[in-house]
């Protein structure tokens, strides 16, 4: 059961975790004693609201992947046709993570501890079953061909998007968002073979 904070220990906690992501941002870790430094609070702070240090880690990433999936994963868009609802989707995708300073870094992790992995894992499954079903109103509504599967195809469509991102996302200069936002919707489009790819209506 999570423990329940006093209005000035939850100030304290939400102080230390943006330290802790600002942390992660400028040294692509996270070594506790900077972190409260940062933070202005004893080195022992952290420790009790988050555990260890792979607790702190872990309270970062999965702050990142709240805020991603209020801004996009868990949003529904407006749109008559999957086209158009996706396409949005992907914009705003893109739009986020851009504006986001952590994405390079949580996007570009190469593996990790066995407590992030899993909340990643977690993660993506989510995001996977979501997607699934977005595949599946599309074809039911007639938008995508009937005879793919929509969690395999969504499973590959976020993995090529996750990973083209995570490149674009350590470029310098980064290219233009949106350009990045047409090219990927233009990747998804092609993969779950849209029946309208252009963008006009038939």
């Amino acid at each position: 059961m999570e423990e329940r904070w006093s209005a000035r220990g939850s100030a304290a906690r939400q102080r230390i975790l943006h330290a802790a992501a600002e942390e992660m941002v400028a040294a692509g870790d996270i070594e506790v004693a900077a972190v409260a430094r940062r933070a202005g609070v004893s080195v022992g702070l952290p420790y009790r609201y988050f555990g260890t240090r792979s607790g702190l880690v872990s309270a970062v990433i999965s702050d990142f992947y709240d805020r991603l999936d209020e801004a996009v994963t868990n949003r529904d868009f407006d749109g008559d046709t999957w086209y158009d609802r996706e396409r949005a989707r992907v914009t705003t995708w893109v739009d986020h993570l851009y504006d986001d300073p952590l994405a390079p870094v949580v996007l570009g992790r190469l593996g990790g501890d066995a407590e992030t992995a899993s909340i990643e894992t977690q993660r993506l499954h989510k995001a996977i079953e979501l997607g699934a079903r977005n595949i599946a109103r599309g074809q039911r509504d007639g938008d995508l061909l009937p005879d793919r599967d929509p969690e395999l195809l969504v499973a590959a469509i976020l993995g090529g998007v996750h990973m083209a991102v995570a490149v674009v996302l350590t470029r310098t200069p980064r290219p233009d968002r949106s350009r990045v936002a047409a090219e990927l919707w233009a990747f998804v489009a092609g993969a779950a073979e849209a029946a309208n790819t252009s963008g006009e209506t038939s």
